[in-house]
């Protein structure tokens, strides 16, 4: 098989095992196991486990940006931070694990820990940074761009918690973009 390939079907078969058992009570051998392969075949491709849950991060993170890339780029901010959370809600299981890790990353000792520093950093920065660039120091709702960009973070992973809670509710989408057409003080589009 492909080294591509197979990097890939271990990673598949690391976001299952890591979205059920967490990263400190996942193994190798479990992921080994679910890719059909032994220990070392696992090791052949990320020698640690640290190194596994890294490329399974990145992963989610590509596959997000080559989504949005894929032609919403020129969505109005409410648009595209919807198509956001619809892009989640057809990717459980990234969404699963990212929730899970982020709730161990929360202990500095956790691999995952500087993970998502850097990331959450890096996000609110970009938003900063494009709010900036489009209105200047003030949203029209009045917001600093800096507090904009916190809510939406936050916002962006309560959403993920409550869909994750309740599956059966589909609207999570619309009703980001409302709130966020709200957050900048402007009017539907």
């Amino acid at each position: 098989m492909e080294t591509t390939a197979r990097r890939e079907e271990i990673l598949g078969a690391a976001l299952e095992v890591f979205a059920e058992r967490g990263y400190r009570r996942a193994s190798m051998d479990a992921v080994a196991e679910r890719a059909g392969l032994t220990r070392q075949g696992v090791l052949h491709y990320f020698p640690s486990k640290k190194l596994l849950l890294h490329a399974l991060l990145q992963r989610r993170e590509d596959l997000a940006r080559e989504h949005l890339a894929a032609g919403h780029l020129d969505k109005d901010l409410p648009s595209l931070v919807a198509e956001v959370v619809a892009y989640d809600h057809q990717n459980a299981g990234l969404v699963q694990i990212h929730s899970v890790l982020v709730a161990e990353g929360i202990i500095g000792g956790d691999p995952s820990h500087a993970f998502f520093h850097d990331h959450y950093r890096s996000i609110q920065d970009n938003t900063v940074a494009q709010l900036t660039e489009i209105y200047g120091d003030r949203l029209p709702s009045g917001l600093t761009p800096r507090a904009a960009a916190s809510a939406l973070v936050a916002m962006l992973d309560g959403m993920q918690l409550q869909w994750l809670m309740d599956d059966e509710q589909s609207d999570y989408p619309e009703i980001m973009r409302d709130v966020m057409t709200l957050l900048i003080g402007s009017t539907p589009g």
